[in-house]
């Protein structure tokens, strides 16, 4: 493990930060965001070519794993702690959304799901406190940022395994938040409401006309709150849920 940097020197190198399911979606611009800050940047993603891709536009570090495999993302974690030292920022975003009819769906999926939303982000956690605890929690800043989804408030038919885990996400992010205070990180979640990949040009007019905000949200909206969180400056907010879809959920709807 590298020799323990002091406070001086944390605060003149880059942050290091790692990101789970950085290879497309709001995970690719939360990774781009922060490579563009000038920090040190490592993703996982199970999609390897989409990994490559964004390894290749961006200058991140790509390490090819499933969530789901536990060994895996553990020692994806704990090479990166092993070379950098430390890590001063962890954003839990993948995630799946599959949905399956309650009466047609199985256990198994339903394992998938949380295994693949909500341990994963248990997983990366524990271990950058177990790390933190180690070393004396001598580095004075730590983030960690877990998205979580407005359906862990609303739900449609066949949403279980993702409403559960995104649950779950909101519930295991201010626990974190207490725990993991003597080791001076803060955890927060984002609930990001419609998001727009990659079809944003075939909306229609009522697509964006039922936001408030009169549009659709695009990742960069997800990416942009997610650097704000992770400031130095804003250790004030921890353990909060920040949604962001675009007043939707304060949209009172009557059936027509």
């Amino acid at each position: 493990m590298k020799e323990l940097q002091t406070n001086d020197q944390l605060e003149t190198m880059p942050r290091r930060i790692f990101v789970t399911g950085g290879g497309h979606g709001i995970g690719r611009a939360i990774v781009e965001a922060f490579v563009a800050e000038g920090d040190l940047v490592a993703f996982c993603d199970i999609d390897i070519d989409r990994g490559n891709e964004v390894a290749s536009v961006s200058g991140a570090r790509f390490i090819a794993l499933d969530v789901c495999d536990r060994k895996a993302l553990e020692n994806a974690v704990e090479t990166l702690l092993d070379e950098w030292g430390d890590l001063d920022i962890i954003v839990n975003n993948v995630g799946v959304s599959s949905f399956e009819s309650i009466t047609r769906t199985s256990v198994e999926h339903f394992e998938m799901v949380l295994n693949t939303n909500l341990r994963s982000a248990f997983i990366t956690s524990r271990l950058l406190a177990i790390h933190r605890e180690k070393t004396g929690s001598a580095n004075p800043y730590g983030r960690i940022v877990n998205l979580c989804s407005t359906r862990y408030l609303q739900s449609e038919p066949g949403s279980e395994a993702y409403a559960a885990s995104k649950g779950g996400i909101w519930s295991l992010t201010h626990a974190l938040a207490v725990s993991l205070a003597p080791y001076h990180i803060t955890v927060n979640c984002i609930a990001p409401g419609w998001i727009s990949v990659d079809e944003y040009e075939v909306l229609r007019d009522e697509d964006h006309g039922f936001h408030p905000s009169g549009r659709v949200g695009r990742v960069a909206d997800i990416a942009r709150i997610c650097l704000f969180l992770c400031e130095k400056e804003n250790d004030f907010i921890n353990g909060q849920c920040i949604t962001v879809d675009g007043g939707v959920t304060r949209k009172m709807i009557y059936p027509e």
